[in-house]
């Protein structure tokens, strides 16, 4: 309804109308979002297009740009179809239009670009002044029989023209260019197939409508990228990628290693990720190597020119190739992924998720439906041909009378139609023949094309009377798309994105990989603040801390190794070296890193060594053996190992050794026993170690039974007690043992 102009009579009333907010907003949101799901970001699942490249195409035919005529400049394409068609900006048709002739974005280009078009280091195209465009055989497919009824038609947005709802898609381009693009609420991404794959599903759905989608991946192995690539997930991942619609795909940078000679070699990337910045991706890998991520990397050099090359120059000849490329592809876009979600317009009105099967079906539901309007327009255009060739005909058996008719009657038309029963089409045509027709041999022309049509409309009537008919000349039509996009060996629609299983790489040596290895101290002090200075240092008497802390602890270390924290609350925390604060300063609080319970303390703390093993000890003189591989913790919570409750803590962590254990309890009683008597657990309270009246645990040591027990005394004087001599503290464990033997230390410890 359009806007009275008006003025509103001067009664007083300033006639505003009262409008609900919430319900204006509602109404007006829903129409954007529709009109951008609908007329904008989703594809159709019938031509794979949405509405901006149907209407270049449409536009570029109307001007007349097949594939077979000249270039034309891309100002005048873009002027027709903002003139006519698109009412929008453009620089959005324009990037619409560089898009369908990049070679690396789409897999089969529906544009033949002249100029320049961007390249795949994200360089943009020249001004649509400087560049020219004509169609492809893509797009000629995709646009042949629009001029013979196959699809309906629309007005324009002023009403002037008319375009096409839908192209008559000869060519699988949905799933052969693939598409993406973000609407309200929703979103599509669909990556490019091989062409041939696709035209082998549809000629198999044909004749087997029921197919599954793991029948159909028989045939379309996986997406076929113009970029190339290595796709690395497993084939059950694939298969429900496309049963369901959604999912994704891993695709990773095709490389090789070229000898240089001497052992020495260098790693060249050949095929990078499908949609992947060249020049971005070389920036990234710059950019962490001067970060010092990549220990095992020297250099990285773009060399392309044509095709890709970009070299990566290892840091010395004896580093793992396929090391170095672990860490490139967990770190850079060398390995992508790129999503699967195929929400289109199904019949070009209802957004929905569809799979496979069910794309490939309605693509051939259009196709046949396509077939139907285009034998439906030929037989109407035969018809009419026919009713003109038998008038034709009439006028050559009676031509004497005719012309008898034409120069003597006033109304010759009238007078023909009553003599020779034609109707008013026929005798406007023979009125409007011209003389040189009437020569002899235009007659048996006539009477053979008559013939022709006659048989062919016979055929067209049997063809759209069989479903079978039908389908045999859809299967006809696909097998000729499929010879042309063939994809044999050495010809341009070969495959180029290939299928591997990643490598089993050792996720821990690919960690290591990515930190630089260099000597650390780590110091801990006594209020839990911990740091890593460079180098390791020897005499810890420099170190400096905040006022009313010292040194709890300091060892050696190197940036790639993990450290283990052990609390008196019995839990394990995990840190990498790598992470630590610097020496500048007192370093961080561990309770930053970590979730620590603020009554717990840091126990010990080592480098992580995943062949040794622990005695750990509680307070109370309960203890187990853990194996250290067992000890580390993925997360901030930590992880707990000893099962310990208030007033008990957990106070000792012996390492491993020997086959014997001496205990020595806080009422200086020691108990030798075998280490074999002691159970290894991941996790749990222990057993008793040593039986007390009161009191509980001073200190343990392992030792070798035949070397015997030695201990050092406050004065540094070693004292050693040999097998025979320690029968008498020998026992059972979680006996009470026996007082310690002379010599050893006031302080109840094996070490002075």
């Amino acid at each position: 309804m359009g806007k009275s102009l008006t003025p509103p009579p001067e009664d007083g009333d300033d006639h505003i109308l009262p409008v609900d907010l919430k319900a204006a907003l509602e109404e007006r949101y829903l129409a954007y979002a529709l009109s951008t799901i609908m007329h904008r970001a989703l594809p159709d699942v019938r031509d794979g297009l949405k509405p901006v490249h149907r209407r270049i195409i449409h536009a570029m035919s109307e001007m007349g740009i097949r594939p077979n005529s000249a270039f034309k400049k891309c100002a005048r394409i873009v002027g027709d179809v903002i003139g006519k068609f698109h009412p929008h900006g453009d620089q959005s048709v324009y990037d619409a239009l560089v898009r369908l002739a990049q070679d690396f974005s789409q897999r089969y280009p529906i544009v033949d670009g002249q100029g320049n078009f961007g390249n795949i280091d994200g360089d943009g195209a020249a001004a649509y002044r400087y560049t020219e465009a004509r169609m492809t055989e893509v797009a000629a497919l995709l646009l042949e029989g629009i001029d013979q009824d196959s699809v309906d038609f629309r007005p324009t947005y002023n009403e002037e023209d008319s375009e096409p709802v839908v192209m008559p898609g000869a060519f699988p381009n949905l799933l052969a260019n693939g598409s993406s693009g973000i609407a309200v609420g929703m979103a599509t991404s669909i990556p490019p197939h091989n062409a041939h794959e696709l035209c082998d599903a549809a000629l198999h759905l044909i004749k087997h409508p029921d197919a599954t989608v793991e029948k159909l991946v028989e045939f379309i192995p996986g997406p076929d990228l113009p970029t190339g690539g290595i796709i690395i997930d497993s084939r059950e991942s694939i298969i429900e990628s496309y049963r369901t619609g959604r999912g994704g795909f891993r695709v990773r940078a095709k490389w090789e290693t070229e000898d240089l000679g001497r052992g020495g070699y260098q790693i060249v990337i050949t095929e990078i990720p499908y949609q992947v910045q060249k020049s971005r991706l070389i920036e990234k890998i710059a950019e962490l190597l001067i970060a010092r991520k990549l220990p095992l990397l020297e250099d990285v050099r773009d060399e392309s020119a044509e095709d890709v090359r970009v070299v990566l120059v290892p840091k010395n000849r004896t580093v793992d190739a396929t090391l170095l490329m672990e860490s490139l592809f967990k770190l850079t876009d060398l390995e992508n992924r790129f999503p699967l979600n195929m929400n289109v317009l199904s019949m070009g009105k209802v957004p929905r998720v569809m799979a496979l099967n069910e794309v490939l079906t309605e693509w051939l539901a259009h196709r046949k439906e396509v077939l139907v309007r285009r034998s439906n327009f030929r037989l109407a255009a035969i018809e009419r041909r026919l009713e003109l060739l038998g008038g034709y005909l009439i006028a050559y058996l009676n031509i004497d009378e005719v012309i008898r008719i034409i120069r003597e009657e006033d109304e010759p038309k009238q007078a023909m139609i009553a003599r020779f029963g034609l109707t008013d089409i026929q005798a406007e045509a023979i009125l409007n023949m011209r003389l040189r027709s009437l020569r002899k041999l235009e007659e048996f022309e006539i009477r053979k094309e008559f013939d022709e049509l006659t048989a062919e409309k016979a055929d067209l009537e049997a063809l759209l009377a069989s479903d079978e008919k039908q389908w045999k000349v859809v299967e006809t039509e696909i097998q000729k798309v499929r010879k042309d996009f063939a994809k044999g060996k050495g010809k341009p629609f070969a495959r180029m994105t290939q299928f591997a299983d990643a490598p089993e790489a050792d996720l821990e040596a690919i960690q290591q990989a990515m930190i630089e290895k260099e000597p650390v101290t780590v110091v801990i002090s006594k209020k839990g603040w911990i740091r890593a200075l460079k180098g390791h240092i020897a005499d810890t008497s420099t170190l400096t801390f905040k006022e009313g802390d010292g040194l709890s602890l300091a060892f050696p270390a190197q940036t790639t190794d993990k450290l283990l924290l052990i609390t008196t609350g019995g839990k394990v925390y995990t840190l990498g070296a790598d992470k630590l604060p610097g020496g500048r300063g007192h370093g961080e609080p561990i309770r930053i890193m970590v979730d620590m319970e603020n009554d717990q303390d840091i126990l010990t703390a080592f480098v992580h060594d995943a062949t040794r093993k622990h005695i750990l000890a509680s307070t109370a003189g309960n203890g187990f053996v853990v194996a250290e591989s067992e000890m580390t913790a993925n997360t901030r919570k930590g992880k707990q190992i000893m099962n310990v409750g208030m007033p008990d803590e957990a106070k000792l962590v012996i390492p491993v050794s020997g086959d014997y254990v001496a205990v020595v309890g806080e009422n200086r009683k020691m108990l030798v026993f075998p280490l074999a008597q002691l159970p290894e657990m991941t996790r749990g309270k222990g057993v008793r170690l040593q039986r007390y009246k009161d009191g509980g645990i001073s200190d343990i040591k392992c030792f070798a039974i035949e070397t015997g027990l030695t201990w050092e005394d406050s004065a540094g004087r070693q004292f050693t007690k040999t097998k025979d001599e320690l029968i008498e503290w020998q026992g059972d464990r979680a006996s009470a043992g026996r007082t310690v033997p002379k010599g050893f230390p006031r302080s109840g410890k094996f070490a002075g």
